[in-house]
């Protein structure tokens, strides 16, 4: 980020808070106002660098998209801690950029700090990427969003499947939470899907984003066989950049790595925020209200698959845009029979799950093929 830019955004906290004082703000503040009715002006919050080829950068992706909507404005501020940082950026956007729409995209922002700023300001609408809000603890201007990446995981293990020759796949996850567990039971029935006999080998590090840990586990995985990698942490950088060093292939996580692996990049599961950015801001602008609560994959334009790279086998690209084609038509990821790893049934055979069971999100099984604990 530019120095002047950070400058000027540190300025307007700074005349923000004299404005509390009763210096300068009042005439900021009818400025702003001013614009805003002219224009829907909107806040985007990021706790790290837009351009970390992954998190972050899958917000900043859809955010330049909306930018290039006629009559959106948008205010944005990178490396925001999840503190008392984010509620004076949030206010700085608000009270001196006139923003009536904020997407804080960091998990730590919600709670407090998005909820009580939600309080404060009710006539602004503030979005978070989960599904945290709840209609009988939080105000009805905050609410959330939920792309089903793990959708775009089980199309990316059909491609990893088929692109791997050993058989032999490896994942590579931050912590195991139930969304988490979600993708790597979903790339497992995506990459047994393809190939029956595979396996997925699966090493949690620990933390969203441990680069030096990251590298350690990449290189352990391909020493022990496994020729395909995927993952799910903040930044999959390390990871694919390891991958193509050591001549294994990648499977890329929430926004486009395949520049980072021109040899070696097979495909990735990547968010599609400028869906439901894009969608926001067109109900706002129309003076119609906002869901509290928005859950998609495919289906909905939410998720999607990175465009092909080296990697991918021509085997391997017809059959994930199958899959892809099947989750747009919304059947099942989950069709038995399927046990887990441990051998207790999950699905019964001629039985299925809807995608969007809310039971989804918490397991606390590894589906059978995967190689791993969850402790």
């Amino acid at each position: 980020m530019a120095d002047t830019a950070r400058f000027a955004r540190l300025d307007r906290r700074a005349l923000l808070q004299l404005g509390a004082a009763g210096v300068g703000a009042a005439t900021l503040g009818a400025g702003s106002f001013a614009r805003a009715a002219e224009e829907l002006t909107v806040g985007v919050v990021y706790v790290g660098p837009k351009g970390d080829f992954g998190w972050n950068q899958s917000h900043a992706v859809a955010i330049d998209a909306l930018k290039k909507v006629p009559g959106v404005r948008v205010v944005e501020e990178e490396r925001v801690p999840e503190s008392i940082d984010v509620v004076k950026t949030m206010q700085s956007m608000i009270e001196i950029d006139g923003a009536k729409l904020i997407f804080g995209t960091s998990f730590g922002y919600f709670n407090p700090f998005m909820v009580d700023l939600a309080k404060k300001y009710p006539d602004v609408q503030f979005r978070h990427p989960t599904t945290l809000w709840s209609a009988d603890k939080h105000p009805k201007n905050l609410g959330g969003y939920y792309c089903l990446l793990s959708q775009a995981h089980y199309a990316t293990g059909v491609a990893a499947g088929l692109s791997s020759k050993s058989g032999k796949v490896g994942f590579i996850a931050a912590k195991p939470i139930g969304i988490v567990i979600r993708s790597i039971n979903e790339f497992t029935l995506g990459v047994r899907k393809a190939n029956p006999d595979a396996t997925v080998r699966l090493v949690f590090t620990g933390d969203w984003a441990l680069p030096v840990r990251e590298a350690e586990v990449t290189n352990s995985l391909i020493d022990s066989g496994c020729d395909v990698i995927a993952c799910q942490v903040d930044s999959p950088k390390v990871i694919i950049q390891t991958c193509e060093t050591r001549g294994a292939k990648s499977c890329g996580n929430n926004a486009d790595q395949a520049s980072l692996a021109p040899k070696g990049f097979v495909t990735g599961a990547e968010l599609k925020y400028e869906t439901i950015y894009k969608k926001f801001a067109d109900l706002l602008s129309k003076g119609q209200p906002l869901p509290n609560i928005e859950v998609g994959g495919f289906d909905k334009d939410m998720v999607r698959v990175t465009p092909y790279g080296a990697g991918a086998t021509p085997e391997a690209r017809k059959a994930t845009d199958v899959a892809v084609a099947d989750l747009t038509a919304g059947k099942p990821v989950y069709v038995g029979p399927i046990k887990s790893n441990k051998g207790v049934e999950i699905v019964a055979a001629g039985q299925s799950i809807d995608n969007y069971d809310a039971a989804l999100n918490a397991q606390t099984y590894l589906v059978e093929g995967v190689q791993g604990e969850l402790s």
